[in-house]
């Protein structure tokens, strides 16, 4: 248990849940975490950074948070855009279990929270964003970014939020070396040391 991370698939440590009050989408809520997930006791300075800098999402289509922890950023999505499909994504089962009951709590039903593999392989997405999980390390970030980002619709953009002192800068970089041709990458903003960087697709 010592060794167990919020990107654990299967935590075994006691999950230990608390009710926490945060506002999301101008919407005062009191939603669920547990121990064994991140940022258990509120909103993180990276998310909080991101939602008050990304304009709002595409309001209709698919829009999809990646790796969704308790889910604030899928909800923010969701009541900012009803209309929309939106899906939160994770490997940690026990926060799939929170952002699902968070969700219905806020009163959004247009989320869906599942493992990365049980997204239609064919679906694409108008707007990403994203916390992303930098401490999983360098191989299984990419991975996952890869993953992702060439999902992106014809003209979104995917919005990513990354510590400069967690390598905020490189990562702009490689993404801009990696995803090549049709695709924009550019740094948005920097706020409380932390990047928020634009994909944006252009082309096939």
């Amino acid at each position: 248990m010592a060794n167990e991370h919020y990107f654990t698939a299967s935590p075994s440590s006691d999950s230990r849940e608390r009710q926490i009050h945060v506002t999301l989408a101008d919407r005062p809520l009191t939603l669920t975490t547990a121990a064994g997930v991140f940022s258990p006791d509120g909103l993180d300075r990276g998310t909080r950074v991101l939602l008050g800098s990304v304009p709002p999402p595409a309001a209709e289509g698919a829009l999809l948070d990646v790796g969704c922890g308790w889910g604030p950023i899928a909800i923010t999505m969701a009541l900012e855009s009803p209309d929309a499909e939106v899906w939160g994504v994770d490997v940690n089962e026990r926060v799939l279990g929170l952002a699902r009951a968070n969700a219905a709590t806020a009163g959004t039903t247009n989320v869906t929270v599942a493992l990365p593999d049980d997204v239609p392989a064919d679906l694409r997405f108008r707007t990403i964003w994203s916390n992303p999980p930098i401490r999983v390390g360098k191989d299984e970030l990419h991975q996952i970014l890869l993953t992702w980002l060439p999902r992106l619709e014809v003209g979104g953009d995917a919005w990513l939020v990354v510590s400069k002192d967690l390598g905020g800068d490189s990562l702009q970089r490689w993404l801009g070396a990696t995803l090549g041709e049709g695709f924009e990458v550019s740094r948005a903003s920097t706020d409380k040391g932390f990047r928020v960087l634009r994909v944006r697709r252009t082309g096939e």
